[in-house]
């Protein structure tokens, strides 16, 4: 069974201020995500899951669809705030999307097979979608996860802070510990820290961060849902709060259900997370082009 790509694609982009998941930056028009559908297939994925907010599908559908159609199985999942949420309450005030591992755990009945996550606004490269399925089909099983890292230094925005999963491991690769910083910038000093309700803390730009590069076996989908459930009961009343995936593959070996691997890609990650990264996107896609990495026009 071929392993299925999931492209995290719902969230509302609020610090970059459009849909970015569907600007076009390839010199034929491409989408950051048309060439991590173009990497996957190479790679030899068998069908590619978009989650998606539902009153984005119409539009969203018309642009993949007629280029897709024929090189790869094509599905859809709308993430809801009130999916998975067992009757509870969700407060007016909430307004965002629960987070990643809630937008996967949207997934459940639709994907049954090994799988990787990755983000819509991010580029991870040839070499990661390569490793990844590598992974899926000869290692994935429901005890043993991975994590495509990055090193931290390459995938900072020189426009603002990021949001980043900084992974610890062990002497064999295994994950210990990883821990969501949702604000890591390079200072005027030229050290990387990360800011917290506690102040600033440094941390080494060579550490090795998820992307949300992920690889997951299908039961993970359950481990989501009984985590969600445990994350509302503490949760739900904070209109930012998020249930993110790091938290939930921490959970995961720090109960031990299993381990992560945490698989180092040589790729050069690049994403939108501001306005202000788009020109420098555009440029990094057309080296890629000029360098024969891609042709100039994907689906041609």
């Amino acid at each position: 069974m071929k392993p299925t790509l999931v492209i995290l694609a719902a969230g509302m982009a609020s610090r970059y201020g459009s849909m970015k998941q569907i600007q076009s930056f390839g010199p034929s028009g491409e989408t950051i995500m048309d060439y991590s559908i173009y990497d996957a297939i190479r790679a030899g994925f068998g069908k590619v899951v978009f989650i998606i907010r539902e009153e984005f599908a119409e539009n969203f559908k018309a642009i993949f669809e007629p280029k897709l159609k024929g090189r790869i199985a094509t599905d859809y999942v709308y993430q809801h705030l009130h999916s998975f949420t067992d009757g509870r309450s969700v407060p007016a005030e909430r307004t965002k999307p629960w987070g990643t591992a809630h937008a996967v755990l949207c997934c459940k009945g639709k994907v049954n097979e090994p799988f990787a996550v990755i983000n819509a606004d991010d580029y991870y490269g040839r070499d990661a979608f390569v490793k990844a399925y590598r992974f899926l089909t000869t290692q994935c099983n429901e005890q043993t996860y991975c994590i495509v890292g990055y090193e931290l230094k390459n995938t900072l925005s020189d426009n603002g802070s990021v949001s980043r999963g900084v992974c610890e491991v062990d002497a064999n690769h295994n994950l210990t510990d990883i821990n969501e910083r949702t604000s890591i910038f390079r200072g005027a000093d030229g050290k990387v820290s990360y800011e917290d309700a506690s102040g600033l803390h440094e941390v080494s730009e060579d550490s090795l961060v998820s992307m949300n590069f992920l690889c997951y076996a299908p039961g993970f989908i359950n481990l989501c849902e009984t985590q969600f459930g445990d994350f509302l009961d503490k949760h739900i009343n904070e209109p930012k709060s998020e249930f993110f995936l790091p938290t939930v593959t921490k959970y995961f070996i720090q109960s031990g259900k299993g381990v992560v691997k945490v698989i180092p890609t040589s790729a050069k990650w690049f994403g939108v997370t501001y306005k202000e990264d788009a020109p420098g996107v555009q440029a990094s896609i057309n080296e890629l082009v000029t360098s024969g990495e891609y042709p100039n026009a994907l689906w041609a």
